[in-house]
């Protein structure tokens, strides 16, 4: 689950130093409201969920897709693609049906992202769609980083465009209701995600990822929702920027600060920020009062590694924690972010 997604020219990374990782105070994280004290708020991951907004109902018929857990193939610019799929029992192939796309990390797999995000299981509570597709060469070409493995050319934008033109032909899924998340790269891939297919998603929640791509290239058809997840002390795709140790050629990677004002200004969002969930190390700060009610939100979990917070740890890549539950907390947030009616 290593990370690529590389800055490209006009990248800059921030200087100021990581908030304190013991005793860390609300004040010091990027963009909490000074003097704030705002205490535990819902959707951390034991919280009851958001009401669902009211949107027009779906109903489809011929519907044949299987329920459980199956892999669909297609063929997507000339080169075989793999993607594993999880159907709830509960799914009526006559109503419109939320689905999820969670991508994995650099040098991981579809099976891998399953296992370490636990995101099937919540779709069995909540009654949505997973699908989780694997990279070519282990990676997504999400930016100026991780195509080294991949074949020449690889265009995951298409990629998944077509898999979701497969998945609608077999499955009744609600068009407001499409989502994105991923890890490390996959994070950089949900990024890319919302500034090229925005139309599409609803609404996406980077984990341990950035913006991959220069900021002059990155334009969202309209406001997009997103909720973004990063440890303070992730030494794979650093929180202030720059470049990891362990990477040769050294790549200069954006900083989440400066993502994060990249969205708060594609959202134009005016709202002051405001924290919304707080527990240990676990800070979510929002913005809103944004174009099309796109909230932008930030958890930060200070003294975390490059990991999926309260997923399956893996302690090679640092401390992780279960101070906020990322999984829960995003379906929770794509629930309360449908597509905008038109």
């Amino acid at each position: 689950v290593a990370a690529c997604g590389g800055s490209a020219s006009g990248t800059t990374h921030e200087s100021a130093p990581l908030p304190p990782v013991d005793g860390a105070d609300a004040s010091t994280l990027p963009g909490a409201p000074s003097g704030s004290g705002s205490g535990s708020s819902s959707s951390g991951g034991d919280a009851s969920s958001p009401p669902v907004p009211t949107t027009p109902p779906v109903s489809c018929s011929g519907k044949t897709g299987a329920r459980g857990d199956t892999t669909v193939s297609l063929t997507s610019g000339g080169y075989a693609r793999d993607s594993l799929l999880h159907v709830p029992s509960s799914y009526d192939p006559t109503k419109g049906t939320m689905l999820v796309v969670n991508y994995h990390g650099y040098s991981s797999n579809a099976a891998e992202q399953i296992a370490l995000t636990g995101m099937n299981p919540v779709s069995d509570s909540k009654n949505f769609i997973v699908a989780s597709p694997d990279g070519l060469g282990a990676g997504w070409n999400a930016g100026a980083c991780c195509t080294e493995t991949q074949p020449a050319n690889v265009d995951d934008v298409q990629f998944t465009k077509d898999l979701l033109s497969l998945l609608e032909s077999q499955y009744c899924i609600d068009p407001a209701r499409i989502y994105a998340t991923g890890m490390s790269n996959g994070g950089f891939m949900s990024h890319y995600l919302a500034c090229t297919m925005a139309d599409t998603f609803a609404a996406v929640a980077p984990v341990a990822g950035v913006l991959g791509v220069d900021p002059s290239t990155c334009l969202p058809s309209r406001p997009i929702p997103i909720e973004d997840f990063h440890g303070t002390a992730d030494d794979v795709v650093p929180y202030n920027g720059g470049s990891p140790l362990q990477l040769l050629p050294p790549i200069d990677f954006r900083s989440v600060p400066s993502t994060i004002q990249f969205w708060q200004g594609a959202n134009a969002c005016l709202g002051a920020p405001v924290i919304t969930y707080q527990k240990g190390t676990a800070t979510c700060t929002e913005w809103s009062d944004c174009g099309g009610v796109a909230q932008v939100e930030l958890c930060t979990l200070v003294g975390e590694g490059h990991e999926w917070p309260g997923g399956l740890p893996v302690p090679t890549l640092g401390a992780s924690t279960n101070d906020v539950i990322a999984t829960t907390r995003m379906v929770d947030f794509f629930l309360a972010h449908p597509m905008p009616s038109k």
